[in-house]
């Protein structure tokens, strides 16, 4: 299943070998992780600092269908290990997914869990997957954070090959950032995984269950900041050479070979950068040495970030050039049609003279004299007629013949049928992607009121792609009924706005905005958005994907008016 391969809950192994980072999640096929003996599961708890001293009670005997809070319809559970489950859920009242973990609320580390939740969710960084909710009720405790149904998580990204240079250096730098971030916040993962991984479909690394995961198992570490370090360079290595850099193999990925001990990555795999595998050795527990230099170790995430930022910037690739194919001619061109053919001839051939033409003969000369006195007389003729008939129109003096017209309200078979307004039942704002799901919605009929002076403007955002915080926002607009769309036409006010149009059929408008069938784009003030060809849709979604800068100094999209025609 897609959406859960992208965006299923990770939660910490069974497993408790130092370091932390290098055993896998104990998992089915589908990645829902597998409940271990309890004997097996309390020994590797007292090697990894899991608190084991109380009993774990059962997990939650919840199904398909029960809600929480009464707006949290759980879906689908994507793991039951140790006490607790982690769900694919449904904030029905703002109409999105979400991610939710429940646990009892008698559980040795419920209070740990909702504490490490809400440190979480204070921490307000985009770069990390956000805690929604964190409550205690009806004997439950649960946690609610964002569903990234576009990301994949690393694990998928590695099972596909090694990155390249550049792709490599993007995770370093951005994963080595968010955690210097929330380290200064006082916050560590201790669970950083590919699994707790993610990459959007704009190529933004994103981080979940930032001090959650290890709270759900327990999880502790005398130096935090050396763990979640060792863990990055971990997930580089891993990048560069498609390798865990221990010798157990761990998320589908080989472990490397017995009794070699920890070797750099460009040792492991030809064509590797040697910056970067370097910095790799430095982040893992080798104190810094390589078989070159003898770097100081990376202790921290900060001093990692440092190290990346003093890199020299590695570049994408350049895009190869695919040469067009080579013209082929056709059997029609390689034949000899229409042109003579070219024959070699013997040197020894002789050489036959060609015959005179045919009218050179004393017949053929006749037949000439015939045709041209013929001609002559044809001539004659008509010259004649021609004549007769321009003295007769000159003796005419009637009025010219109208010319014949269609009678009115003949049907013309060819005839374009012209394009017809189409009327707004309704409109709402469309924030799928956001924190609250809203968007502005107190003057969200002013788009379709006819007044161009009115609008409804977003939210102010640091950059026009939304911060970075999501890929859009929108306005849903109702026709009533199923109708052809054949433009819409959107004005916006303050600067040039990029837009898409997307459309859907059904009853009901999807939760998130990839459900509806793309149509059309444009970029402007005024924009036509016309699809290929004629649409059936009942709601159209238009969606702003870059704001312009307003006045405050803020990105902002203000839509004045819309129109559809058929």
């Amino acid at each position: 299943m897609a959406e859960r391969s992208t965006a299923a809950v990770d939660v910490a192994d069974n497993s408790g070998d130092e370091p932390l980072t290098a055993k896998a999640d104990a998992a089915t096929t589908d990645g829902t992780a597998q409940t271990q003996d309890s004997e097996g599961a309390s020994s590797q708890d007292a090697e990894s600092g899991r608190d084991s001293s109380d009993t774990v009670p059962a997990s939650p005997d919840l199904h398909s269908g029960h809600k929480l809070a009464g707006r949290y319809r759980l879906e689908e559970c994507v793991t039951r290990l140790d006490g607790f489950s982690s769900w694919r859920a449904v904030d029905e009242k703002l109409r999105r997914a979400v991610g939710v973990h429940l646990l009892p609320a008698d559980h040795p580390r419920a209070r740990s869990v909702l504490a490490a939740a809400r440190s979480s969710a204070l921490l307000g960084d985009p770069r990390f997957v956000q805690v929604l909710d964190a409550v205690e009720e009806d004997a439950l405790v649960y946690v609610v954070h964002e569903w990234l149904p576009d990301a994949t998580e690393l694990t998928a990204l590695l099972a596909a090959g090694p990155f390249e240079a550049h792709d490599a250096y993007q995770l370093v730098s951005q994963i080595s950032q968010a955690m210097a971030a929330a380290h200064r916040e006082g916050l560590a993962h201790l669970r950083l995984t590919p699994g707790a991984v993610l990459r959007s479909s704009t190529g933004q690394y994103r981080i979940r269950g930032l001090a959650v995961n290890a709270a759900l198992r327990g999880i502790t570490a005398d130096q935090p900041l050396r763990t979640d370090t060792e863990a990055i360079g971990a997930l580089l290595y891993a990048a560069l050479t498609r390798r865990w850099p221990y010798e157990s193999d761990a998320y589908g990925l080989s472990g490397l070979p017995k009794d070699l001990g920890l070797i750099p990555p460009d040792q492991v795999r030809a064509g590797v950068h040697r910056g970067l595998s370097e910095l790799a050795m430095r982040a893992l527990a080798n104190d810094g040495a390589t078989a070159s230099r003898q770097e100081q170790p990376c202790t921290t995430p900060d001093e990692l970030a440092k190290a990346v930022a003093a890199m020299p910037r590695i570049l994408p690739p350049e895009p190869a050039f695919t040469a067009p194919p080579e013209y082929q001619r056709t059997t029609y061109q390689q034949g000899t049609y229409g042109r003579p053919s070219v024959r070699p001839t013997s040197a020894t051939q002789p050489v036959i003279a060609a015959p005179p033409p045919p009218l050179q003969s004393r017949t053929g000369k006749a037949l000439k004299w015939a045709v041209s006195a013929l001609l002559i007389a044809a001539l004659g003729l008509g010259s004649w007629q021609l004549a007769e008939t321009v003295l007769n129109r000159s003796n005419d003096s009637g009025d010219p013949a109208p010319t014949q017209t269609a009678e009115d309200g003949a049907d013309d078979n060819n005839a374009v049928e012209p394009s017809k307004p189409v009327t707004i039942a309704g409109a709402q704002d469309y924030d799928p992607l956001g924190s609250d799901g809203s968007e502005k919605p107190a003057s969200i009929k002013n788009v379709y009121d006819g007044d161009t002076s009115s609008y409804w403007s977003t939210d102010g955002y640091f950059s026009a792609d939304f911060g970075r915080l999501k890929e859009g926002v929108g306005v849903v607009l109702d026709l009533g009924k199923v109708q052809q769309v054949g433009n819409v036409q959107v004005t916006f006010l303050g600067g040039p706005t990029s837009v898409e149009l997307r459309t859907t059929e059904d009853s009901s408008f999807p939760q998130l905005p990839g459900g509806f069938t793309k149509a059309a784009k444009g970029s402007g003030t005024k924009v036509s958005l016309k699809p290929d060809k004629p649409v059936q849709a009942r709601y159209v979604l238009v969606w702003l994907t870059k704001l312009p800068l307003s006045d405050d100094g803020n990105y902002r999209g203000k839509v004045s008016d819309i129109k559809i025609t058929s």
